[in-house]
């Protein structure tokens, strides 16, 4: 299973879509088979553009203002036998994981954490959690809108290879995030990161 991972998107009103900066953030939904939203959508048309590619799933934002069905405060949810908690803000996420999954996840056990809010990419593995920042496709490192990073996780039972990706450049305006790759493994019900 392949899940697209975005946040922070921001879009202002003179954007109505990702797509707007580029063909690469639609390029990549496409080969998604559900999307993460890790909040901050701030424009619910996004949302709609996003589920023409795959299920759409929302943690609220700070800056999320509307309601929608697909958003929720947290989502949780199994896939292929891996656990995964999704929330808007994890900060500082230098944290403890058991610390960020009690005051984020009201103490909820995940293998995956999924958080956006800072709109810089980070991929760790940590006290036996895959921690995911994808960062933001359209306002990376809280620069000007431009693109920036999305993650791709693909799941299978035993495995997960998660990466940040780059969604390419914006004419004068330089991509400041960086490509991260990350494989899990689960042997005998313990994860582990593969070097």
């Amino acid at each position: 299973m392949r899940i697209a991972v975005i946040a922070d998107t921001h879009l202002p009103a003179l954007i109505r879509q990702l797509d707007e900066l580029g063909p690469e953030p639609g390029e990549l939904l496409a080969s998604a088979d559900l999307i993460l939203h890790a909040g901050d959508v701030t424009a619910p048309d996004v949302l709609d553009w996003c589920e023409a590619f795959a299920p759409v799933l929302v943690a609220r934002g700070n800056n999320d203002l509307f309601e929608d069905a697909r958003m929720a405060e947290r989502q949780l949810l199994d896939l292929e036998g891996w656990r995964l908690g999704m929330t808007h803000e994890l900060r500082p996420e230098s944290r403890p994981i058991g610390v960020l999954l009690d005051d984020c996840l009201g103490g909820e056990r995940v293998d995956v954490l999924v958080g956006g809010d800072t709109h810089v990419e980070r991929l760790e593995f940590r006290e036996d959690v895959l921690f995911v920042n994808p960062g933001s496709p359209s306002l990376p490192h809280h620069k000007e809108y431009r693109l920036g990073t999305a993650a791709v996780l693909d799941i299978e039972r035993d495995r997960i290879r998660a990466e940040v990706r780059l969604l390419g450049e914006t004419d004068g305006s330089p991509n400041p995030g960086r490509p991260i790759v990350l494989d899990i493994a689960r042997d005998g019900g313990r994860a582990r990161a593969l070097a």
